[in-house]
């Protein structure tokens, strides 16, 4: 663990993993919610670090911080949210043909894997999630889709996202998602925080209306 000053009230604490960054992240609210935390504005987790902003005296706390037993991450705390979803995404052969299976098994891949959110950025309500093993990364798209659907499920790199609004990006889309990622009616507005658990449920295309025949006009005699 690394502590560095951000500015005159904040402070940085870089760790060696994203699991480490959940665990003190967790810590740091538990410690906040039973008020044994010094004031502080803000608590941004990212994919190694944790930010803490509106500090008193942040260095102070940094050799404070050096002295915690941050313990592991008590699966029992943590939220877990069902993401049901259609493996329908236009990536999801080219995907498949990088993992090595057919597209099915991706769907049974990806569903049958536990994620964490790691981290929030991007737009609101975007989760990177972690959780696939590291022989099923992929690599973003080599060219930017302009529009990306809401409730679209993509990969790129070690990370799951679900597309909260219609926005550019270039993650690879497997599959969409009608659960809504972002709503500033809700609190939490975001569906998905950092912590928080997450199964994606497979669950059945649907039909496509079929498409009608046009009727041959006569020939005439």
């Amino acid at each position: 663990m690394r502590s560095l000053p951000v500015g005159d009230h904040g402070l940085l604490i870089e760790l060696d993993s994203g699991v480490a960054a959940l665990a003190l992240h967790a810590e740091l609210l538990r410690r906040a919610a039973a008020g044994v935390l010094p004031a502080v504005r803000e608590i941004v987790p990212a994919a190694r670090t944790v930010l803490l902003s509106g500090l008193d005296e942040p260095g102070w706390f940094a050799a404070e911080l050096a002295e915690w037993d941050i313990p592991p991450l008590d699966r029992r705390q943590q939220i877990t949210v069902e993401l049901p979803v259609r493996y329908d995404g236009p990536d999801l052969a080219e995907v498949a043909d990088a993992w090595g299976v057919a597209p099915d098994e991706v769907a049974r891949i990806h569903s049958g894997t536990e994620f964490r959110v790691a981290f929030c950025g991007f737009a609101p309500g975007f989760g990177y999630l972690t959780g696939l093993p590291e022989r099923y990364r992929v690599p973003r798209r080599a060219t930017p889709r302009t529009g990306v659907p809401p409730g679209s499920v993509a990969l790129a790199g070690p990370y799951t996202g679900v597309y909260p609004r219609s926005s550019p990006g270039g993650w690879q889309l497997i599959g969409t998602t009608d659960a809504v990622l972002w709503d500033p009616r809700r609190n939490p507005a975001a569906l998905l925080t950092p912590g928080t658990r997450v199964r994606f449920v497979s669950k059945p295309q649907e039909p496509q209306e079929p498409q009608e025949t046009p009727e041959t006009p006569e020939t005439a005699a």
